[in-house]
């Protein structure tokens, strides 16, 4: 028995650890983009992937003619691949893929108060964006579906 136990062991050490899990290919969020839906003017872009790295900026102008934004970026943190959301200046907060294919991914954060989930999909020449969550035990949800837009297009007054 001793030698098939150094045998085992052996195989085991030759036995390669398995590979980190591949960051998806989020290229087909890059761009401006512009949603002029439900009286509100938002404006998202997203950078290509540098180095690890993808940088997002949204401004949002509500019906009232309110202003908000957020910045955020998509990398590789601690807790794993992962969109870190800061918006109106905000700490950050991450929110880590949970699900992604080639033209779609979503990050989650449970913890979170709202949103639990941050989507993003790619359909046509379309790129839709959903958070979703619970307030006060009610599911609650906002959707966009953006256009590309020259850089600082604006919606139509």
């Amino acid at each position: 028995m001793p030698i098939l136990t150094a045998v085992a062991a052996a195989l085991l050490q030759m036995t390669p650890a398995p590979a980190p899990a591949a960051t998806p290919d989020l290229s087909w969020m890059a761009g401006y983009w512009l949603d002029c839906s439900n009286g509100r003017e938002v404006a998202e872009t997203w950078s290509e992937e540098r180095a690890g790295l993808r940088v997002g900026w949204n401004l949002t102008v509500s019906r009232s003619g309110r202003a908000g934004f957020e910045a955020s970026h998509i990398t590789t943190t601690p807790q794993g691949f992962a969109y870190v959301a800061q918006p109106s200046g905000a700490p950050p907060t991450v929110f880590v893929m949970s699900d992604s294919s080639p033209n779609h991914v979503v990050f989650s954060n449970l913890q979170n108060d709202f949103p639990h989930h941050i989507r993003y999909e790619r359909d046509g020449d379309a790129l839709k964006a959903r958070i979703d969550g619970v307030i006060e035990g009610q599911a609650r949800s906002v959707e966009w579906t953006f256009e590309s837009r020259p850089l600082n297009s604006r919606c139509p007054t």
